[in-house]
């Protein structure tokens, strides 16, 4: 039976992602649709389909398969997905891919240390020809919080904790902690996590419960001065609220990496303000060729009957 790799993608990307499921799925045969109604492979094709993986299918398309039972997205979340109020209800895997996991730690390590040494304050001082030294905390002294525990969140969490940074986790369930982080759960636990996190790191997914999870009073509850890294999702962050934040000096200085829009406008006003650093999403930019040897191998757990990596709980979204 074919997979079918569903995915609204450029020509170029479509071609190097079909190439790299093809390659990790040996013998199996791989149809591609992009979803578009005049390019659909033939009816007792799509009839035939039990497994789906998933990049930007387009809302309906999934519903479309008569005999789907599996979905395997292609990226690491699947806010998208769940949004398509035709999703079809069988199982659902987000991408668990451990390049991915290694690539964010490394990019959520980059912006801790460069918010450690101070580095946005260092550069407004330049632009003002300021040459003024601050205190500088040691490492174990500067405290990061990380809300999201899950494969991204332990790596960072982990390479966080060995560079010497004292960390703390926050999951909703409280799971994830590990040897030397400590992980807090619930409303209580994040209330915690928060009023102790110098730097506060996002990498939650986005639900209907952390959708705007970061505005007004979260932010408030952050140590004066504190910064942010967000790589999660865009709108887990109330901008308008953010921005206040930044304007008072609550929030000392804000790493986006991703937008409720994407891209970000040119005339955002985001661009201008110099207590704010902008990366377009690339934090972990998802690879063709390992993820879709992850998939391949979690599409064959799935065949086996053994437990599947990212299999998505739809009443919380992870």
């Amino acid at each position: 039976m074919p997979i079918l790799f569903l995915a609204d993608l450029t020509p170029a990307a479509l071609a190097t992602w079909t190439s790299a499921l093809q390659e990790a799925l040996g013998d199996e045969p791989v149809v591609t649709w992009t979803g578009d109604a005049a390019s659909a492979p033939a009816p007792d094709v799509l009839a035939d389909v039990e497994v789906a993986v998933a990049a930007n299918p387009r809302p309906g398309c999934l519903a479309r398969l008569p005999g789907l039972r599996f979905i395997q997205s292609a990226w690491a979340g699947v806010d998208s997905l769940l949004a398509d109020s035709t999703l079809p209800q069988v199982p659902l895997a987000r991408l668990i891919d451990p390049q991915l996991s290694s690539d964010m730690a490394e990019a959520v390590l980059g912006h801790v240390l460069i918010l450690h040494r101070q580095v946005p304050a260092y550069r407004a001082q330049q632009a003002l020809a300021q040459w003024a030294p601050l205190p500088q905390p040691r490492l174990a002294e500067r405290r990061v919080g990380i809300l999201g525990m899950g494969a991204m969140g332990q790596a960072s969490a982990a390479l966080l904790a060995r560079t010497g940074f004292a960390v703390t986790g926050w999951s909703r369930s409280g799971r994830g902690a590990m040897p030397g982080v400590p992980v807090a759960g619930g409303a209580e636990g994040l209330e915690r996590v928060l009023a102790q996190a110098d730097i506060l790191v996002n990498l939650l997914p986005l639900t209907v419960q952390t959708r705007g999870l970061l505005d007004a009073r979260a932010l408030a509850r952050l140590p004066r001065g504190a910064g942010l890294v967000n790589a999660g999702r865009g709108d887990h962050v109330v901008l308008p609220d953010l921005l206040a934040a930044l304007d008072t000096g609550q929030v000392s200085h804000a790493v986006l990496d991703v937008f409720a829009a994407e891209p970000l406008p040119p005339d955002d006003p985001l661009w201008r303000r110099v207590d704010v650093t902008i990366t377009p999403h690339v934090a972990a930019p998802t690879d063709p060729g390992s993820a879709a040897r992850a998939m391949a191998a979690n599409i064959a757990r799935w065949r086996a009957g053994q437990p599947v990596a990212g299999l998505v709980d739809r009443a919380q979204g992870y």
